[in-house]
């Protein structure tokens, strides 16, 4: 019998442990009991749970018994407050959503019942995503377990916190901005933002340009696998990605061959990348390199003028979807005292914004993406730091300001959001730490659809290079 009690236990790949229970060597309940346990023993410190689902989780464990053949059965599994979960409450981190608790499950989490995974809990974000900061005024900072004082990021924070911390194995994760990719930079984890309607995020949600969901875990191959549960056509979805050749599963067990890649540590916002920041993008190329990789620098043609001001306008356009959404299921009216400042800045600023000019900014922003998706014609990846900041202090960002906060996160992340325009996927890595201790991520943007590219390359580094055995020091 497995040692229920050691805190390695959910470190462990969730196919191994799943492996546990379909050999009867570990229970489903016992598996469960153990994350929940860990929930309860670190969770205080770190604040990365706003629910959890105790009594539905341990029933649902008790329904899986030895030879369930499904790829994940009897996995504990934590869902970000961003997706519906059948009985569970969604607020994406704000008081205006109350207590709403939808009655169906999202494509998502469908997908991930039908893989075995178990539901423990939901993990906080910041209001309705904006910041790349876990510190929502309703349920307070979630903490990064590698230096209690510093951010897990955001906005999947909650998620990445919880499995750094040894919480659940992995974590569903978002991504509309770098909400996956920063905090799984931030807490020393595998974050991969799909590519563009790869995954489905019905059946309650429209296409999202910007957006996506995923996971965020210790490993490429994890990575990977998930990725083939959450992908693909769902009935009546308006767009989606081209299936792939073969699993990403097995994409990810390939020789990716010698690829051509760009390196460039210009951010495409106007501000100074930290130098370990820099360091961990070049000491990824040159580990690339000497996989036989050819590394180029060049200079990307994304510092485009008029940029970042579209994006805030297309993205704060997304929010005040999510602030009509709250109030459509709470049933009250939006009012300042129900969202933080930026939030109410945001919703009051998308009110201005015609029609018209959302859709030409939306129009500008497509021109700028194919301008550098022919760029990178001439290269199979693009190399950058996975931020241009370490993680910074809990409480560096004020969110009862407006706007002009927001804006200024752009010199922590300045890389991420390129992919969420172009609509390219993109994946960090935590290939390395600082002399701080804290996790180094590096940054790799693929070519459009072509994931099978980027998990090839990642699972080559993290051959050369493991990163999954590192444990953060919270106990």
């Amino acid at each position: 019998m497995t040692d229920t009690a050691t805190p390695d236990l959910l470190f462990r790949p969730a196919g191994e442990l799943a492996g546990l229970v379909r050999s009867g060597e570990l229970s489903a309940r016992e598996l469960v009991q153990a994350s929940l346990d860990r929930i309860d023993a670190a969770d205080g410190r770190v604040n990365a749970f706003t629910h959890l689902a105790t009594e539905s989780a341990l029933s649902a464990a008790d329904d899986i018994g030895p030879g369930d053949d499904r790829p994940f059965a009897g996995v504990p599994i934590a869902i970000k407050t961003e997706i519906a979960v059948a009985g569970m409450p969604l607020c994406l981190g704000s008081e205006l959503f109350g207590d709403y608790t939808p009655d169906q499950d999202s494509h998502t989490v469908a997908r991930l019942r039908a893989a075995g995974f178990v539901i423990v809990g939901i993990t906080s974000m910041p209001e309705l995503g904006i910041m790349p900061v876990t510190e929502p005024v309703r349920f307070g900072p979630t903490r990064n377990p590698w230096d209690l004082e510093r951010t897990p990021g955001g906005s999947s924070g909650g998620s990445a916190a919880a499995v750094a911390a040894g919480m659940v194995p992995l974590a569903h994760a978002a991504d509309g901005g770098g909400s996956i990719r920063i905090p799984a930079a931030c807490c020393g984890l595998v974050g991969l933002k799909a590519a563009r309607n790869r995954i489905s995020r019905g059946p309650a949600l429209g296409d999202s340009w910007l957006a996506t969901d995923g996971v965020v875990t210790r490993t490429v191959a994890e990575t990977a696998e998930l990725l083939d549960i959450l992908g693909g056509y769902e009935l009546g979805n308006a767009n989606w990605a081209p299936d792939p050749p073969e699993p990403f599963a097995l994409a990810a067990q390939r020789d990716p061959g010698k690829l051509r890649i760009a390196l460039t540590t210009s951010s495409p916002v106007d501000a100074p990348v930290d130098p370990v920041c820099e360091a961990g993008a070049r000491d990824a190329g040159e580990l690339l390199a000497s996989l036989g990789h050819e590394v180029v620098e060049a200079e990307p043609p994304w510092r485009v003028e008029g940029v970042g001001p579209m994006f805030l306008g297309a993205f704060g356009a997304s929010i005040s979807l999510g602030v009509l959404f709250g109030g459509m299921v709470s049933g009250r009216e939006p009012t300042r005292d129900l969202v933080e400042g930026i939030t109410w800045d945001i919703w009051e600023k998308s009110q201005a914004l015609g029609a018209t000019q959302y859709l030409a900014i939306v129009a500008q922003l497509q021109v700028f993406s194919r301008a550098l998706i022919h760029w990178m014609e001439g290269y199979d990846l693009i190399l950058t730091p996975s931020l241009g900041q370490r993680p910074v202090p809990v409480g560096t960002y004020d969110t009862s300001l407006d706007m002009v906060e927001w804006g200024r996160t752009g010199e922590f992340t300045p890389f991420t959001a390129i992919a969420n325009i172009t609509g390219q996927p993109a994946i960090t890595l935590p290939l390395f730490h600082g002399d701080d201790g804290l996790p180094t991520g590096a940054h790799l943007i693929g070519r459009p659809v072509r994931e099978d590219v980027l998990l090839a390359v990642g699972a080559q580094l993290e051959a050369a290079a493991p990163w999954a055995e590192r444990r953060a020091p919270l106990d």
